[in-house]
C-alpha cells in the first residue's frame, strides 16, 4: 500500500519524509491512477475543508476509493460544529486545565501534528485532541475563562504553517506514525510491553530536547515497546507500565526518586534506580569512592564548618568549590583569593554541612562519556563557553560552548578506562561520566552523572538511531529477564506445591 500525503502545493513541499509521495489535491481527484480500490493511503493536507472545496472532496474521494483517509469527511464537519467543539470542550478540559495551569495570558494555540506536540509539556493534551480529531496535522484554539480552560476552536494547518526549527520534529513524528499504522494494519499488535518516558515539562535545561523524545518514542516502538510520555501527575498510573525511562532532572528529594523507588518495589524496569540516583546525586560520594579506588581526580578537599581554614594549605589557587548536589554548572564557583573564598563557603555551608574543594584544572574541553549496561555508548568532547572556564556560562543565559562528537573507537583507551572503572563503580544505568584531558597527559575523572544528556543532533551525531534502539534494547532486555524471574519462581512455588 502507498502512502499519498495530498498537498496544496506539492512544489512548496518542505517536510522530508520516507515512503512518502505528495501530489496535489487536483491530481488525486482527477488522475485514473488514484481511482484504484485501496490500494493507497491518504493523508489529506489540505489547508481549508469548506464544504464541497477541494480539501473536503479529497476525504470524500478518498473514503469512497477506501483509502482511509485522515482527516475523514465526519471529522471535517466536526471542525466546522460549534456544538461538536463544545461537547469535546468537556472531553479535554481536565488534561487541558493541567497542561496549561501555568500559561499567563487568556489565549492559547497548540499545534498537534500526528498526535504530537512539540513541546512535551502538552504532549498528553495533544493526545488527547488527536484522538478526538483524528487529522494530520491541525491548530486548537483554547480561550480561559473564569475558571478553567475551554477549546474554541480547531482548524487544518498546512506544511506552510510549520516553523523551520521544527520541520526536523514533524517529519520524524510523522514517519514513526505511518510505520505504526502500517504495523498495526498487518497484525493486531506488535507491542508486548508498555514504557513510560518521564519528562518535566518545566524545567529550564532539559536531558533530551524534543527531536531526542520523539527518536527514543519511535526506537520503542521498534523493539516492541507500546511508549508513552509521562510527568509528575502519573504518578499513581505507574503500574501501567513495564518500564520507565526517566528523562526529568533527578535529585534524591524530588519526585523523580520517588518515581524509582515506587518502580522497584513494584518489580517495574526503571533507568535510573534509585542506588544511582543517590550515588550520582553527591559529589562528597562520589570524592570518597574515587580516593577509595584510586580513580585519579583533580586534587580534592571535602570541607565542613571545622576544616575550612585549612582549604588554602590544602589547595592553591583559583580554587573550585561545589555543592554536593550541584547540576549543569551550577552550584559551581572558581574563587581566585580568600576573599571570594570567605564569600562563598559562608553562602554555601548554610545549604550544606559538606561541600566539595577541588584543584582548578584548565582545559579547553571536557570528555563526556555516556555509559549503558556498563558499555560506552557515546562520546562527545564538550568545550568550554566562550571567555568561560565552564561549558555552561549561567551568567550569560547559559550559554554553551561547541561540541564534537566522536566514535567511541577515537576516544583514548585512557579516558575510556577512567569512565567506565567509574560507571561500574555505581551501576549498569545510563550514567555520562566527565573526564578532563591534560596538555601533560593526566586523564582526571571529574564527576559522573545519571540521567545524562541525549539531545538529537549532539550526543546522536555519530550513532544517529542506533543510540536510542540501543538503550530500548537494554530496557526490553531487562524486562525480559524480569518477567522471566517472575514466572521461574511462579514455577518452583507450584512445584513445591
Amino acid at each position: 500500500m502507498e502512502i499519498i500525503f495530498v498537498a496544496g502545493n506539492p512544489e512548496k513541499w518542505s517536510l522530508q519524509i520516507a515512503g512518502v509521495r505528495v501530489v496535489s489535491p487536483r491530481r488525486y481527484i482527477t488522475d485514473p491512477e488514484f481511482a484504484r480500490l485501496g490500494a493507497f493511503r491518504v493523508f489529506n493536507l489540505c489547508n481549508a475543508f469548506k464544504y464541497q472545496d477541494m480539501g473536503y472532496y479529497v476525504s470524500l474521494l478518498a473514503r469512497a476509493r477506501m483509502h482511509n483517509p485522515e482527516p475523514s469527511v465526519k471529522t471535517i464537519m466536526d471542525f466546522r460544529s460549534q456544538e461538536m467543539i463544545k461537547h469535546m470542550s468537556d472531553d479535554v478540559s481536565d488534561v487541558a486545565n493541567r497542561a496549561l495551569a501555568n500559561c499567563g495570558d487568556g489565549k492559547f494555540k497548540l499545534d498537534v501534528y500526528f498526535g504530537c506536540s512539540v513541546n512535551p509539556a502538552y504532549a498528553r493534551l495533544a493526545r488527547r485532541l488527536f484522538n478526538l480529531f483524528r487529522a494530520p496535522m491541525f491548530r486548537a484554539d483554547f480561550k480561559r475563562g473564569k475558571k478553567k480552560w475551554k477549546l474554541c476552536g480547531v482548524k487544518p494547518i498546512s506544511s506552510h504553517d510549520i516553523h523551520g526549527d521544527e520541520r526536523d520534529f514533524v517529519s520524524s513524528v510523522a514517519e514513526e506514525y505511518i510505520t505504526r499504522r502500517h504495523r498495526a494494519s498487518e497484525s493486531p499488535s506488535k507491542s508486548r510491553y508498555s514504557i513510560g518516558i518521564l519528562i518535566d515539562e518545566n524545567e529550564e535545561l532539559h536531558a533530551s530536547n524534543p527531536r531526542a523524545l520523539s527518536k527514543f518514542a519511535h526506537a520503542a516502538g521498534s523493539v516492541g515497546f507500546s511508549c508513552e510520555f509521562i510527568t509528575k501527575d502519573d504518578f499513581d498510573r505507574l503500574n501501567e507500565f513495564d518500564a520507565i525511562f526517566i528523562r526529568a532532572t533527578t535529585n534524591v528529594n524530588n519526585y523523580t526518586y520517588t518515581f524509582a523507588r515506587a518502580a522497584e518495589a513494584e518489580g517495574i524496569v526503571v533507568v535510573d534506580d534509585c542506588n544511582s540516583i543517590i550515588r550520582c546525586a553527591n559529589k562528597v560520594f562520589q570524592a570518597e569512592q574515587a580516593a577509595i579506588r584510586r580513580i585519579p581526580t583533580p586534587k580534592t578537599f571535602i570541607v565542613h564548618k571545622d576544616n575550612f581554614e585549612k582549604i588554602e594549605s590544602e589547595i592553591p589557587f583559583p580554587i573550585v568549590i561545589k555543592q554536593p548536589d550541584s547540576q549543569f554548572s551550577q552550584g559551581v564557583y572558581k574563587v581566585d583569593d580568600s576573599r571570594e573564598l570567605k564569600k562563598v563557603l559562608e553562602k554555601l555551608l548554610r545549604r550544606s554541612d559538606l561541600l566539595i574543594a577541588q584543584e582548578f584544572v584548565p582545559t579547553k574541553f571536557d570528555w563526556r562519556v555516556g555509559i549503558f549496561d556498563r558499555k560506552p555508548i557515546f562520546a562527545c568532547k564538550y568545550f568550554m563557553a566562550k571567555k568561560h572556564w565552564q561549558i555552561v556560562n549561567k551568567d550569560k543565559n547559559n550559554a554553551e560552548g561547541g561540541f564534537e562528537t566522536l566514535h567511541i573507537d577515537d576516544v583514548p583507551k585512557r579516558v575510556l578506562d577512567v569512565a567506565l572503572k567509574t560507571a561500574n563503580l555505581v551501576g549498569n544505568g545510563l550514567y555520562g561520566v566527565d573526564v578532563k584531558e591534560t596538555d601533560d597527559g593526566r586523564v582526571l575523572l571529574i564527576e559522573i552523572n545519571d540521567n545524562p544528556n541525549i539531545d538529537a543532533g549532539i550526543e546522536d551525531k555519530i550513532a544517529g538511531m542506533s543510540l536510542y534502539e540501543t538503550i530500548m534494547r537494554g530496557f526490553m532486555d531487562r524486562v525480559n529477564k524480569t518477567k522471566n524471574l517472575v514466572e521461574d519462581s511462579k514455577r518452583n512455588e507450584k512445584n513445591e506445591k
